[in-house]
């Protein structure tokens, strides 16, 4: 697509958590002269970066999009969606929000990125991620043994009563399973796959007021197996551009006749910003060489380096009848 011969691409196989398959892609790719790389994608292998200092690196990493000395890592980054819903737990009024995320070996990463951010107005809350557990952690957040003694309690205090106010609001206390609101007005949940489908399962199972309560996760690269197992009326979360993002898995589907793993569109943008800098610079010397000021325009969406970090712009989805809009 770029259509310039001067441009090369030498494709090596560094295989998957194997860092002796990717020490030795490496060193065949600098016994090439390669200078610049895009990968790996797995953030446990940068330490291994700092012995090809004469080499740079381009990450698709999420866990740590910075610069650092000879890498820059480009993913989706938790400051840029936790950020960008916070801007729109905001626009919508709301004021008391949990963020949830479970107890595995992401979460000391998790505490870390939160912390640093410095939010206001938000309680965080982990959960056990073992399904037998975790509906018992939900309710303990939500006071659910509390709101169903309340139930219980003012159903026995109807019955005995014949008037017809009494008889109205016992009729409709009868589709409900607790009284009472929760102590939040909205939730972010950082979580995926099934694990996330049990989070949204408990909530319901627990009684939140979907009316009442904003629920948001983080991005889910529009995963539709979410419209098939979720109870939840509408979820909303931050991704990138979600009509760049379709053009490009056809674009790819009618090249190689399989659709690409999501991450790979992270790739193409590094491609394009490599490129970018070619042109710009002349030459690429250090990773500072890729420190614009402007805001860059990719598949992904618009994003720019910032106090040596990559943020992105990014937007607001919702599920909503079986499709993703942009809100």
């Amino acid at each position: 697509e770029i259509g310039d011969k001067n441009v090369f691409i030498v494709p090596r196989d560094s295989g998957f958590n194997n860092q002796a398959k990717l020490i030795q892609s490496i060193n065949s790719l600098r016994d090439e002269n390669v200078k610049i790389v895009i990968g790996p994608i797995n953030f446990d292998d940068f330490e291994k970066l700092n012995s090809f200092r004469d080499m740079l690196f381009i990450s698709p990493s999420n866990t740590e999009p910075k610069v650092q000395e000879n890498i820059l890592s480009i993913g989706i980054s938790l400051e840029s969606q936790i950020k960008t819903l916070d801007n729109f737990l905001s626009s919508q009024g709301k004021k008391k929000t949990v963020i949830m995320y479970p107890k595995n070996k992401y979460m000391p990463l998790v505490d870390k990125k939160l912390s640093s951010m410095n939010l206001k107005n938000y309680k965080i809350f982990k959960y056990d991620p073992d399904p037998k557990l975790l509906t018992g952690d939900i309710e303990k957040l939500t006071n659910y043994n509390q709101r169903k003694r309340n139930l219980i309690s003012r159903v026995k205090m109807l019955e005995d009563k014949e008037d017809e106010v009494s008889k109205l609001e016992l009729k409709q206390l009868e589709q409900k399973y607790t009284i009472g609101k929760v102590n939040f007005d909205s939730v972010i949940i950082i979580d995926f796959a099934d694990s996330l489908k049990s989070v949204l399962t408990s909530l319901v199972f627990t009684d939140v007021d979907q009316d009442e309560v904003l629920i948001t996760t983080v991005n889910q690269w529009f995963d539709k197996s979410i419209f098939y197992e979720n109870t939840i009326r509408n979820l909303y979360y931050p991704s990138i551009n979600y009509k760049e993002f379709r053009k490009y898995n056809d674009n790819y589907f009618q090249k190689f006749n399989s659709y690409p793993n999501e991450i790979t569109i992270l790739t193409y943008d590094a491609l394009g910003l490599i490129y970018y800098a070619w042109k710009t610079n002349g030459n690429i010397n250090s990773i500072n060489d890729f420190n614009f000021k402007n805001k860059i325009n990719g598949k992904i969406g618009t994003f720019q380096f910032k106090e040596r970090k990559v943020i992105q712009e990014l937007n607001i989805y919702k599920t909503d009848k079986d499709k993703f809009t942009k809100f």
